[in-house]
């Protein structure tokens, strides 16, 4: 049984303070930025900001662009994950090194990770090689509409690790024995891994596909270090748009289109999470 203790809030300030500092109020006070029209005077234009992003066609782009491979990026990882982990819980004791092998790309820096993919996604790199010795022509993967499949390549191996191994701890809690008796019933590999696993790791799916879709909205980064802030359409996301803006100082678009992904980003989640209890509902 957990005592409360008025004197845990002595170690809980700190922390509390300093998101209070650097996470609470510049939220709020982003809002007042959203509602200005980015005068000297900063009249109040009430939702005028959020009228015109929403027609402004590069914010859109983005918008789309964004969603689009989250919702590739993130589900891909999922069931990938989900299936390596349920592998590599057969191949325990056994499978050490290959669980540490698939947790690498994670731990290794991102700008090491770039340099190797553009050699390899290179004109004459081995993804070219290999294309052509399989009798096609070479392919630009670092140009154009193409771009997309290094880029979702890139982050299914970087984030796969770290999926696999939450995966991975939630099923070796998973009971054996029901196992075993599934296996004495005559259940199979894919029998018991739907029949049994999934519904026992229901919390631990719906958190992986939550950090997940959290890690695909900060595709960014690896787009903007392979083409820059203007890339090709297909691969110009949400915060290409922020991150132009605020170059300009912009501060308004920057704040306004925020906000208006926030409201997004909260109501998938609810709905994710909707999802979530209605079917621990069903299988209790």
């Amino acid at each position: 049984m957990f005592i409360r203790k008025k004197s845990v809030w002595l170690f809980l300030a700190p922390g509390l303070l300093g998101l209070m500092l650097f996470y609470v109020i510049p939220f709020i006070g982003g809002i007042y930025y959203s509602l200005t029209d980015g005068t000297y005077r900063n009249a109040f234009v009430g939702m005028a900001n959020y009228v015109g992003m929403w027609r402004n066609q590069m914010f859109l782009l983005g918008l789309k662009n964004t969603l689009e491979l989250s919702l590739i990026c993130a589900p891909l990882v999922w069931v990938l994950s989900f299936a390596i982990a349920s592998l590599l819980n057969r191949l325990r004791p056994k499978g050490a090194f290959f669980r540490n092998s698939v947790l690498l790309p994670y731990l290794m820096p991102s700008s090491a990770m770039l340099l190797f993919w553009l050699v390899i996604f290179d004109f004459g790199g081995v993804i070219n090689r290999v294309v052509t010795a399989l009798g096609f022509d070479r392919v630009m993967w670092l140009q154009g509409s193409q771009m997309r499949v290094p880029i979702i390549l890139l982050f299914m191996w970087k984030n796969l690790g770290f999926a696999v191994i939450i995966f991975l701890s939630a099923i070796q809690a998973v009971p054996e024995p029901l196992y075993e008796y599934a296996t004495l019933e005559g259940a199979g590999f894919l029998r018991q891994t739907f029949g049994i696993t999934l519904p026992m790791i229901v919390p631990t799916a719906f958190l992986v596909i939550i950090l997940e879709w959290i890690n695909a909205f900060k595709i960014f980064k690896e787009v903007y270090f392979i083409s820059g802030a203007y890339p090709d359409e297909s691969v110009y996301t949400l915060q290409h748009y922020m991150n132009n803006m605020y170059n300009k100082l912009n501060y308004q678009n920057v704040t306004t289109a925020a906000y208006s992904f926030a409201l997004i980003v909260f109501a998938l989640f609810g709905v994710l999470f909707m999802t979530q209890r209605r079917l621990l509902k069903r299988l209790s």
